[in-house]
């Protein structure tokens, strides 16, 4: 009878052990960092699809750009979802993070806006023009400007890495200044401010439409600033990875973007 007993809680200890092992990989955590808008929105669409892979999303919200890669690199999250390739291979040079771009999801197209003027036509002479301060923006903001006939780049120097000092003719004598990322919306209000350069995702964010608000906005065609999801190198070819790439890259997450956001965010193809 002993020996009955024992064969019993032997075989119970089994099976609990077993489900246990099963229930673990139903809920296995992904972890991913995002900014609120658009990203967090899209990565709360992909839960349920995620979940019918075994995976619960779990997302954290930050908003300054310069910790999300550090928090990465030190293995405080499984991925983050914030930034373009430009950004990304910045950081990953000037700081040496082990990380990867483990796949292209979308673009943000840039735009410039004010509170002052309803057309670029209205801008001053001397208008004080706010961007960003994050050198892997620049290029891609003056570009809008140039293209928009409102200044000329050095035609020696590649676009996407020029900065303000590649202006070689500025006909309405724009003034520059940069501030963080994140403050960008706050100097619409200004009174000395006549026109801001804003980030897609922080303009979504503050309740601005690019496509209606914004007096200048990047094209998104042939756009190299793609926002992708990163992740430490070791992980690149992880199954949770791969699971959340295939989902932020599926039919159901581009249909998504496309009917919220309408051209605001554009899915990669």
């Amino acid at each position: 009878m002993k020996k009955l007993l024992v064969i019993l809680f032997s075989l119970l200890l089994l099976s609990a052990c077993s489900g246990g092992t099963d229930t673990e990989k139903q809920n296995e955590v992904i972890k991913v960092s995002a900014t609120a808008e658009p990203h967090a929105t899209i990565l709360e669409a992909a839960k349920p699809l995620l979940a019918e892979k075994g995976y619960d999303l779990e997302i954290e919200i930050l908003d300054n750009y310069y910790i999300f890669n550090k928090s990465l690199n030190n293995g405080d999250v499984d991925a983050n979802y914030f930034q373009h390739i430009v950004f990304f291979d910045g950081e990953v040079e000037e700081y040496g993070y082990d990380i990867a771009n483990a796949g292209n999801i979308h673009i943000e197209p840039f735009g410039f806006y004010s509170k002052k003027y309803s057309s670029i036509d209205e801008l001053p002479d001397g208008a004080k023009v706010v961007i960003s301060n994050s050198v892997a923006d620049h290029g891609r903001l003056l570009s809008v400007l140039e293209n928009a006939g409102l200044i000329t780049l050095d035609p020696s120097v590649n676009k996407n890495d020029a900065v303000v000092a590649d202006i070689v003719d500025n006909p309405k004598n724009l003034v520059f200044e940069e501030v963080n990322p994140e403050m960008l919306t706050m100097t619409l209000d200004s009174n000395d401010v006549d026109l801001v350069a804003i980030n897609g995702n922080y303009a979504l964010s503050a309740g601005l439409n690019p496509l209606e608000d914004a007096l200048l906005l990047e094209s998104g065609e042939d756009n190299p600033y793609v926002n992708i999801i990163a992740c430490r190198s070791e992980d690149k070819d992880s199954d949770k990875i791969k699971a959340l790439v295939e989902v932020l890259q599926s039919d159901e997450i581009k249909d998504f973007i496309n009917e919220k956001y309408q051209g605001s965010v554009i899915p990669v193809e």
